[in-house]
């Protein structure tokens, strides 16, 4: 991609960021600048050192999920390397100023190593898919457990209108490219119909290692986990106590589904509107859920700066061969590719 033209995508989406936390702080006149902060206790420090060592732990549990992805697709490659594309991809994302994103230099990094770039960008995309089912399930069970958080207005119609969408489009694409006719049309074509027919090969793996694609689930459900119960703990450290789990459970997914459009650097702002959406219907201050947003931002990005050496070393990191450095030239690759 043409630098100027990264350069500015990116000011552009530094400049939705902007407006909306501009619109988010100055949207209320009766904002409390004092509620911005929490008041600070002896357990403060405990909740946030919860929180940020979950989000860490959740970025290994991510490489394992995608660790299921291609062991299922035969895809040989170590779990370090694995690791260190994670990570890489991570740093790529949520710090880098550029638009290709982590998922595709995870691609291209592990299409390099295995000589497999069509199965490559299929593990990427059914280790992002499987977000796509347990990230409604949660929704729903958040909603089972705490039925009153079913009728809170705009915040619940949000959230399970998400939920169902979600989980349409999931059902819908793997119905679409795991169906026979699409397999037999896609057999050896080439370009861009190679990377489904990859995606269309991984659908049959998984169906014929039912346990392979039971590993996969369960380790997004223990990923996805991780991740709200470092938000519970950031919540505990904002001392939000109107937010309970079981909201969190119900509403958080649907910020985690409305950050990943393409809005915004790294979600800032879009988070931040959507927390306010969602935590303010259940009796949070808009401050507070504010400022939850920001400190969740915080955390993430602090958990992505180790994917910094990994960036820069590739797979130097663990003692093997020597991977680009440079993203872009890591986005020239992956168009090349089809």
């Amino acid at each position: 991609m043409d630098r100027k033209r990264t350069w500015t995508i990116y000011a552009l989406r530094a400049g939705i960021s902007a407006g909306l936390l501009t619109f988010l702080i100055f949207q209320g006149p009766n904002l409390d600048a004092s509620k911005l902060l929490p008041e600070w206790n002896r357990w403060t420090p405990f909740w946030l050192f919860g929180a940020f060592a979950l989000m860490a732990l959740s970025l290994v549990l991510g490489a394992l999920r995608w660790r299921q992805v291609t062991e299922a697709l035969r895809l040989e490659v170590p779990l370090r390397g694995v690791l260190s594309h994670f990570i890489a991809g991570q740093f790529v994302s949520n710090v880098m100023p550029t638009t290709i994103g982590g998922d595709v230099l995870r691609v291209t990094r592990l299409g390099r190593d295995t000589g497999k770039p069509p199965a490559a960008f299929a593990s990427v995309i059914f280790e992002r898919l499987s977000g796509w089912l347990v990230l409604p399930m949660f929704t729903f069970v958040g909603l089972a457990l705490n039925p009153p958080l079913a009728g809170l207005g705009a915040a619940s119609v949000t959230a399970i209108t998400l939920a169902c969408v979600t989980l349409a489009a999931f059902g819908t694409l793997l119905y679409a490219v795991g169906h026979n006719a699409t397999g037999r049309w896609l057999q050896g074509r080439t370009g861009v119909a190679r990377y489904l027919n990859a995606m269309h090969l991984a659908i049959e793996a998984l169906k014929a290692q039912p346990r392979a694609a039971l590993r996969l689930l369960v380790a997004s459900v223990v990923y996805q986990m991780c991740v709200l119960l470092a938000v519970g703990c950031a919540t505990e450290a904002m001392g939000i106590d109107e937010v309970g789990f079981t909201a969190l459970m119900a509403f958080f997914p649907a910020v985690l589904m409305l950050q990943v459009l393409p809005l915004g650097i790294g979600g800032l702002g879009v988070r931040e509107a959507s927390l306010v959406l969602f935590l303010t219907a259940v009796g949070a201050p808009e401050e507070q859920a504010f400022s939850l947003g920001l400190l969740i931002g915080l955390l993430i990005l602090l958990c992505s700066l180790p994917g910094l050496p990994a960036v820069l070393l590739g797979n130097r990191l663990f003692g093997r061969r020597r991977i680009a450095a440079d993203p872009e030239a890591d986005e020239d690759r992956a168009e090349a590719l089809v």
